[in-house]
């Protein structure tokens, strides 16, 4: 009995300690959690979005305070005795203190172990315009915006949200009834829509295809697309004047005549786009969609929501559409159907590319931690992900996207990939020297247009 007592003891102490340890219903381990602070999660121009507070008594001597609740819910999530969510899960070690570098460098710094501060790379002026203005339009979505040049997320907003404050009490059967209450709201206050969901891409799609017709299909912005979808006049003779194809985004027509391949791609035009896509072939779209990201997992450290461009075999059979339509799941996918779906991320990811000639830096939302002292550790930088085009290409496809400013808009030029009121919207500016990329996404038709003016217009002031 001495030998099978031992023999267990040395099984818990050396194997199973690490899950006793994570188990949730372990007291002492919530305890320790909330019996020292954490560091705090702060913006990249200093605003604390995350902070400890002192309780003055109890068992539990610290607890969570979120100053800004629902603006950054996504991105901060909540620390509570049930669990933790968002940068508060995905940086758990650095903010408590028990990641080995931080652990190591504090004592040796200031004296004492302690949790470092988490510094992001989000904007506070550009997280409020994104936030403020999809709570304006009153539809559930999301926005993203992004630096081009290092990959930076400047701001990454989802309505409605929730107040993480709600998840600090640590009364069990508060905390308990608040969390059924969230997990079972329809409006889905929980869920991160601009990493967790994923949508069809409406008009953005047109990015991939133009870009792929660009790359790949001998194509430049001038060659003339006929009805019938066959490019030809490739050596650049086009008529200004002309249009062709049957009906654009947000039920514009195309005229009757000619349409080149930038006159198409700004009306977004479906007919014409649509037989673009069936010349150009299904493996080269899917190449050029996974050259822009698609198909692979990816973490901002926040884990992100896979956005896929299926092969033909993967796809429904024209999308349960009717045989008069005539378009097959190729001609689709280069109009944004047939089971290709989006992040928000990804939408944002898209311009983010065009705008620094043709590779898409890695995005992230972590920029540093950094002891209470003032000792930075774990410094981010910008890292190449994807090289989807040519410079040149880019610059190709950047004129196509490029718009006069609106009086409403940032007051430079943008370089946009959406029309009209639409679900998505994605565009760039300035478009000569980018500095942010936007990605909009609502559940439903609204203001996608104003949403990305008002972001580019805090990210650019």
């Amino acid at each position: 009995m001495l030998f099978a007592l031992l023999a267990h003891l040395t099984l818990v102490q050396a194997f199973e300690s690490r899950d006793l340890n994570a188990d949730p219903r372990n007291e002492r381990t919530r305890i320790a959690r909330f019996g020292q602070p954490r560091g705090d999660i702060v913006t990249y121009d200093g605003t604390a979005v995350a902070v400890s507070r002192e309780t003055g008594g109890g068992p539990y001597r610290y607890q969570r305070f979120y100053p800004h609740g629902e603006m950054y819910a996504p991105i901060t999530g909540h620390v509570s005795p049930r669990g933790a969510g968002g940068i508060e899960r995905a940086r758990e070690a650095v903010l408590s203190g028990d990641d080995a570098r931080v652990k190591v460098q504090s004592l040796v710094r200031e004296g004492t172990a302690q949790g470092a501060d988490v510094w992001l790379t989000i904007r506070k002026r550009v997280q409020w315009a994104a936030y403020r203005s999809l709570k304006a339009s009153g539809r559930p979505g999301a926005a993203v915006a992004v630096n081009p040049a290092t990959g930076a997320i400047l701001a990454l907003a989802t309505y409605p949200s929730y107040d993480p404050n709600a998840y600090t009490t640590f009364d069990a059967a508060v905390l308990a009834a608040t969390d059924d209450r969230l997990r079972h709201d329809p409006a889905e206050p929980l869920l991160n829509r601009a990493l967790d969901r994923t949508y069809p891409p409406g008009a953005v799609s047109k990015l991939i295809t133009a870009a792929t017709a660009l790359t790949t299909g001998g194509h430049i912005p001038s060659t003339a697309l006929n009805p019938s979808g066959n490019a030809h006049d490739r050596d650049g003779r086009h008529d200004q004047g002309g249009q062709g194809g049957q009906g654009g985004q947000g039920g514009r027509g195309c005229g009757d005549g000619r349409l080149t391949l930038s006159r198409a791609f700004r009306l977004s035009c479906d007919q014409a786009l649509a037989d673009l896509g069936r010349s150009l072939g299904q493996d080269a779209l899917r190449d050029q969609a996974e050259a822009f990201g698609f198909n692979t997992a990816l973490t901002v450290p926040l884990p992100v929501a896979v956005s896929t461009y299926p092969a033909a075999e993967d796809r429904p059979a024209a999308e349960d559409r009717p045989a008069a339509e005539g378009r097959p799941g190729t001609a689709l996918a280069a109009v944004g159907d047939s089971g290709i779906r989006v992040t928000p991320l990804m939408v944002a990811m898209l311009s983010a590319t065009v705008a620094n000639d043709g590779t898409l830096m890695r995005p992230y939302l972590v920029e540093r931690a950094r002891l209470p002292g003032g000792s930075t550790i774990n410094r981010a930088g910008p890292s190449p992900y994807r090289t989807a085009m040519s410079p040149a290409m880019a610059g190709q496809l950047t004129t196509m996207m490029t718009t006069r400013p609106r009086p409403q808009g940032p007051g430079t030029e943008v370089a946009l990939a959406s029309t009209g009121s639409s679900t998505v919207f994605t565009a760039f500016a300035p478009a000569r020297a980018p500095e942010v990329a936007v990605g909009v996404v609502l559940d439903h038709p609204g203001p996608t247009a104003a949403i990305a003016h008002a972001i580019l217009q805090a990210a650019l002031s």
